[in-house]
């Protein structure tokens, strides 16, 4: 039976991007593959939540713009409970526009990103300027690559999602895997970020599909993302335990070889 230690462990000498070797790290030291997408919107429901599930999560994502009261000394806070807790923090900021346009985004404006993320995301749509231009104002950051979504209807097609992995290869040092609904691709050095991950709930009715957390480790995620499951639970700890222990008794089915 496969622990998850050695799962990850194995990971490493494929992994090139140095945020992804340091992820590998959290997930050994910590035995969780869990992120738990942190989808509220007011400072003090992020960083309650972030408390609670701290010591169960390997990464936090954040939507940072749907921060209502937002100011620069909740950055300061949860920076303080990503050192406390030991996990990354991820800007689900899903970039989309020209390299100009986006280092000005990653940069600058109200929440400067590139001062405290450790990852963010972006589409492929724009083509390989969008990551040019983050990685010229990159503090340090990896890049995951949306590469599949999990809504019904995306338009992430196979050839979509084949360009995605080509411009990862191309930056590989920078982009560090993709956001998928399955591996694709057999390259090792890239990490598989699965979202749309819930126990209880295949769906709602604004076209989010979900799966397992025995499902999407099946299909080849790293790291499973699940929000709602946790953060509408009544206990945000007892939910991301339940999640951590899920992801870590998936992987006995799960050989070291193979992973």
């Amino acid at each position: 039976m496969a622990r998850i230690t050695d799962v990850f462990a194995a990971k490493e000498e494929f992994v090139k991007c140095p945020k992804a070797q340091d992820l590998l790290k959290i997930i050994q030291r910590k035995e969780t593959n869990l992120c738990v997408s942190a989808d509220v919107s007011t400072s003090a429901e992020l960083l309650h939540l972030v408390d609670e599930v701290g010591p169960f999560v390997c990464m936090v994502k954040t939507h940072i713009d749907i921060i209502v009261d937002f100011t620069a000394e909740l950055i300061t806070q949860l920076k303080a409970l990503a050192a406390k807790h030991d996990f990354a923090i991820f800007e689900d900021r899903k970039f989309a526009d020209l390299g100009s346009t986006v280092q000005k985004q990653f940069s600058g404006g109200v929440h400067r990103i590139s001062t405290w993320a450790d990852f963010i995301n972006a589409h492929a749509v724009v083509g390989p300027g969008i990551i040019s231009g983050l990685k010229s104002v990159a503090q340090g950051q990896s890049l995951i690559m949306i590469a599949q979504m999990s809504a019904a209807g995306n338009l992430c097609t196979p050839e979509y999602t084949k360009t995605a992995v080509e411009m990862a290869v191309t930056n590989s040092g920078f982009v560090s895997g993709f956001i998928c609904t399955e591996r694709v691709t057999e390259n090792r050095e890239f990490l598989n970020f699965v979202p749309g991950v819930h126990i209880s709930s295949s769906g709602d009715n604004l076209g989010q599909q979900y799966v397992s957390p025995e499902s999407a480790i099946k299909k080849g995620a790293d790291v499973v993302i699940v929000g709602r499951g946790i953060y509408r639970a009544e206990n945000f700890a007892k939910a991301a335990q339940q999640y951590r222990d899920a992801c870590r008794d998936a992987f006995s089915d799960i050989s070291v070889k193979g992973s």
